[in-house]
């Protein structure tokens, strides 16, 4: 069948709907495969969701940059070498018997202990037990007053256990685990003398201000357990007839 032309013209000209609804069917032809477009936005956030949102994205970010770092700190110490080490020293103690009064007690500020003191690296005079390496073959007790005697000038003999100190270090790549086992001394012979070049000075502390001489937290535990012992120490020596060499 043939269409009149002016049929045509009429329902493209004067049909008022037909192109307007092409129109809007392009259009949302475009708006569906358009994502910016402003059919498909996203409904606006609250701050507080935005907050929400921000943290949610940021804190992989963050794990993404620490958790390398961590685990390669952890996998040089699994790497390191260990190593344990055993020192040995205490305390010289001189004037136990004489602490002692007649009726049994006993002034702690009038028995002496022999510390050495180390510069460290600002500058600061360091107070200490004196302590060494333990060389192989070697008693404990042997090494205590070995080193009480190269590091003080003092020579003492052991004759009761102090306590135990361990910690750990690094030191040339090296991770050392050292263990220090600590004695008192009875003072036997001997000049104070700083002749050893890694010692500062040498002194004789009264065992009264012992603890707050002392630069060390776990040396100071030592010298509480010090401050416990030599009263009923000191008696003993003053019942047994011993006097402090002079």
């Amino acid at each position: 069948m043939v269409v009149a032309a002016d049929t045509i013209m009429g329902m493209t000209e004067n049909d008022p709907q037909g192109p307007k609804r092409r129109r809007r069917r392009r259009s949302r032809r475009r708006g569906s495969g358009n994502q910016s477009g402003a059919a498909q936005q996203k409904p606006a956030q609250s701050p507080s969701e935005q907050k929400e949102t921000k943290g949610r994205r940021r804190r992989p970010q963050r794990n993404q940059q620490r958790n390398p770092q961590r685990n390669q700190h952890k996998a040089q110490q699994n790497r390191m070498v260990t190593r344990d080490e055993t020192s040995a020293g205490g305390l010289v103690v001189s004037g136990l018997a004489e602490a002692v009064n007649d009726a049994g007690e006993v002034d702690l500020g009038r028995i002496y202990v022999a510390l050495i003191g180390r510069l460290d690296r600002r500058g600061r005079l360091l107070w200490s037990m004196p302590k060494g390496h333990v060389e192989p073959d070697e008693e404990l007790g042997a090494t205590a007053e070995r080193e009480v005697w190269e590091e003080t000038g003092v020579y003492g003999e052991t004759f009761a256990d102090l306590g135990v100190i361990d910690y750990w270090f690094v030191s040339e790549g090296v991770r050392i685990h050292k263990t220090v086992h600590h004695h008192l001394l009875r003072f036997v012979d001997g000049d104070l003398n700083d002749e050893d070049p890694e010692v500062t000075e040498v002194a004789w502390i009264p065992v009264s201000e012992l603890i707050e001489h002392l630069a060390y937290a776990d040396e100071r535990k030592l010298a509480r357990t010090a401050h416990d012992l030599l009263p009923e120490l000191a008696r003993e020596e003053k019942a047994a007839g011993r006097a402090t060499p002079r």
